[in-house]
């Protein structure tokens, strides 16, 4: 049975910043004819098109200044990460590889699934079984 944490339960926040990050990404696409994927964003700032630097430094500082913004209406939440450095890295590695294999991360692949493309489906579809798994891991493990 999974619990729930009702006191971290804030479906309105989530559903703004949901609502915001779509338009943010449908904008994006619409208007640059790219998926705003922020790894590949930095990424390509290490090797520049002509042409190509301030659009890109625009997006990363407006993401980087995001939360100094908001410390003007409220205070940030709390940052709580439960898991140890070992599993942070093999989790980072895997994400890493996993993007390097397919082309997408998390993010820009929803992003992909949902202008069409066919490889991000497949890539989701991949992504949430990847899920499914680990919580029948973790289920099995809390049950032990």
């Amino acid at each position: 049975m999974i619990e729930i944490a009702w006191s971290n339960f804030t479906p309105w926040s989530a559903l703004l910043g949901g609502i915001l990050v779509g338009i943010a990404a449908a904008s994006f696409l619409l208007l640059n004819g790219r998926i705003a994927g922020i790894s590949g964003i930095l990424g390509g700032l290490l090797a520049p098109a002509k042409g190509d630097i301030a659009w890109r430094l625009a997006f990363l500082l407006g993401l980087i200044g995001a939360p100094a913004v908001w410390v003007l209406a409220t205070e940030l939440p709390p940052i709580e990460i439960e898991a140890g450095y070992p599993a942070l890295i093999i989790a980072g590695l895997l994400v890493g590889i996993g993007w390097g294999i397919a082309g997408f991360c998390p993010g820009p692949g929803l992003v992909a699934l949902g202008a069409g493309e066919i490889k991000a489906a497949v890539f989701v579809a991949a992504m949430v079984a990847g899920m499914g798994i680990f919580e029948v891991i973790e289920r099995s493990r809390a049950k032990a």
